[in-house]
């Protein structure tokens, strides 16, 4: 990218195959070698970011000297003149800078490395702070010095990098060639930092729990399942962090968080990737009011750093995130989208038949508590444009949040739903082990049955919860979707830097 009147002219590569491009590349960098020039250095000291000296020298008119000495480091992305005077354009993580090279004034391997140089080379530059004629802020170069040479061209930057494949196999020249995924990137890496800042704050803790496991618990979900051959036993990849964070509880950190890398053997699709990331945290002595007040403050400090504003354009719809949000009752949504009441207490083949009637498919093991939910997953959830906190669900799909005091069939959990789809997940954890240890015998049973999904039995938790549990409230967030939104893209794989994909045939 370049700025003011000095437009670099675009690299013509027309009628050369790449391997002809390649190896002319090569040609030059042997022969820096050969002329002493070494083109891999160890380092190169760097002074100051482009947009560093933007702001420094704004107020320069055209053709202003400063006499300020500088070094500056990049890629060469833009090369006008091949005489006495070249312009180039030097770009860094913090924007571009004009590079503006009196053939002259080089030393002997500075001009070597000057007619060695190639658009996407990684170049550094000392010389003095000025600007040219036409006023656009410049290095007046003094030494150029070549950092790496890219012997493989970078794609066409006057036409982008548009195929999706590639986009996804090779995410560096995504970022070089189009400024969007940088944007996207960039909301990703702050939403993180603002969350974690976020619980810094309300005194929260962040620590790490181990990925690969004996049972994958925490969570509803096929694990991918590997093999230690040291220990000659079977682990499974982390499905999610809960169980050992709330084991941190018990031992005495009572606010706790972690950004995690998870791992569930499922399907891919625009809002599922095998590999995703999210934020877990727990706090003593809450509940599930203060797990829903927990999450809506977080994403709230996420789109304030990110982005600036609280209003995103979703498939369905734009969607406003000032607070408070409503909190709706899951039996109550479904029973206006229905047109009638259901309940977990209510015979299973009643709502087998609603769900069939409706186009879900059933399994006959499924009980009334997982019916319902299929009916909210599938009839009630892709219509809610939210946000909205959906609370209420049944024991039988949350086998480790605390029962409703008033309803033995429902739990003290809430789901974010925005644009259709879950963002967040929260309750008031279960602490009493003769109770989670019932469930887990339930999710045994259902194993037993061939439900690849369900939650294993770990007894060592129920062993932690007999030492004694507070009340706890817990909440996970989907990293991923909430950037999706926050970017307004509708694919997962554009806020995953490296999204699983099918292997490739012959990367060349």
């Amino acid at each position: 990218m370049t700025t003011g009147a000095e437009q670099p002219e675009p690299d013509d590569r027309s009628g050369r195959s790449l391997d002809a491009l390649m190896a002319e590349r090569r040609a030059k960098r042997d022969a820096l070698a050969a002329a002493g020039v070494d083109p891999y250095p160890a380092r190169f000291d760097r002074t100051d970011l482009a947009a560093d000296l933007r702001r420094r020298f704004a107020h320069l008119g055209p053709d202003d000297r400063t006499g300020v000495e500088v070094a500056v480091a990049g890629r060469m992305t833009a090369r006008r003149g091949h005489g006495k005077l070249v312009f180039a354009t030097l770009t860094d993580v913090s924007g571009a800078v004009q590079l503006l090279v009196q053939v002259a004034d080089l030393d002997e391997p500075s001009a070597a490395v000057l007619e060695a140089c190639d658009l996407g080379d990684w170049i550094g530059a000392t010389g003095e702070v000025m600007t040219s004629r036409r006023g656009e802020l410049s290095v007046g170069v003094r030494t150029l010095v070549l950092l790496a040479k890219a012997v493989r061209p970078l794609p066409d930057k006057w036409h982008g990098l548009s195929e999706a494949d590639t986009r996804y196999r090779q995410r560096e020249l995504d970022l070089l060639a189009n400024p969007e995924t940088r944007r996207v990137f960039d909301i990703r890496f702050a939403t993180i930092a603002a969350m974690r800042q976020a619980l810094v704050d309300e005194h929260f803790v962040e620590v790490e729990t181990p990925i690969l496991q004996a049972q994958a618990g925490g969570a509803i979900a096929r694990p991918f399942v590997t093999h230690a051959n040291t220990l000659d036993v079977d682990l499974r990849l982390r499905i999610a962090p809960e169980i050992y964070l709330k084991r941190l509880v018990v031992g005495g950190y009572e606010r706790v968080f972690e950004v995690a890398r998870n791992f569930r053997n499922e399907g891919l699709s625009t809002r599922h990737n095998p590999e995703f990331t999210a934020l877990e945290a727990y706090q003593a002595f809450g509940d599930v009011e203060t797990g829903m007040g927990l999450t809506e403050r977080l994403v709230l400090a996420a789109a304030d750093a990110a982005t600036g504003r609280r209003s995103f354009a979703t498939r369905g719809g734009d969607v406003d995130l000032t607070p408070p949000w409503p909190r709706r009752e899951l039996l109550e949504l479904l029973e206006e989208a229905l047109g009638r009441p259901v309940h977990p207490s209510q015979p299973a083949g009643d709502l087998a038949t609603l769900c069939r009637d409706r186009g879900i498919e059933v399994d006959d093991a499924w009980g009334a508590g997982k019916l319902v939910f299929e009916l909210y997953d599938k009839v009630l959830l892709p219509t809610l444009l939210g946000p909205v906190l959906v609370c209420g669900f049944p024991v039988e799909v949350s086998p480790l949040a605390r029962h409703r005091a008033g309803d033995p069939t429902l739990t003290e959990r809430f789901e974010l739903v925005v644009d259709g789809r879950e963002y967040a997940n929260g309750y008031s954890e279960l602490n009493i082990p003769e109770e989670q240890a019932e469930r887990f015998r339930f999710e045994i049973e259902a194993a037993q049955r061939g439900d690849p999904e369900a939650h294993p039995a770990d007894l060592a938790f129920v062993r932690s919860l007999e030492y004694g549990l507070p009340p706890t409230a817990g909440i996970g967030i989907g990293i991923d979707r909430l950037v999706m939104l926050l970017a307004e893209v509708d694919a997962i794989r554009d806020v995953i830097l490296f999204p699983m994909l099918r292997p490739e045939a012959s990367p060349g």
